[in-house]
């Protein structure tokens, strides 16, 4: 039985930039690096509390998830981050030259303000940012 998502792994091609982004731009918690010999890799860990895993599928064939299959195929789409003050968030990755797909938050799924990061400021991952704006979602 599956009782928990353990860890989404990202191929970074610089482990020291990843880890400044997800340390100090993302402010999660860092648990420290361990290289693998066996599998040649050095790996580093970022704790998250409970997650989800989201099925994403084009509502009516259309929309950016239909594009993105078309041309990817499925896989992984994104890494969402919660936040408790999107707007603040978005201003302090900004300030630190993140790009941004839009220019604010907009309504998404759960009732929650969304955005997402270009994968160019990721090494090609999308990262999405989002508030609940209720509290049955918090």
């Amino acid at each position: 039985m599956i009782v928990a998502l353990d860890h989404i792994a990202i191929a970074v091609p610089d482990l020291e930039k990843a880890i400044t982004r997800f340390l100090e731009d993302f402010g999660l918690e860092y648990k420290g690096r361990e290289d693998v010999a066996s599998a040649k890799t050095s790996t580093a860990f970022f704790p998250v509390p409970a997650t989800q895993i989201e099925l994403v599928h084009p509502l009516n064939g259309e929309g950016p998830i239909a594009g993105y299959l078309e041309k990817r195929g499925g896989g992984l789409h994104h890494l969402c981050f919660r936040s408790d003050d999107i707007d603040a968030d978005v201003a302090r990755l900004k300030a630190k030259g993140y790009q941004f797909l839009s220019d604010a938050p907009t309504l998404g799924a759960h009732n929650c303000k969304v955005i997402f990061i270009h994968p160019k400021s990721c090494d090609g991952v999308l990262i999405e940012l989002n508030q609940p704006m209720d509290d049955e979602h918090r």
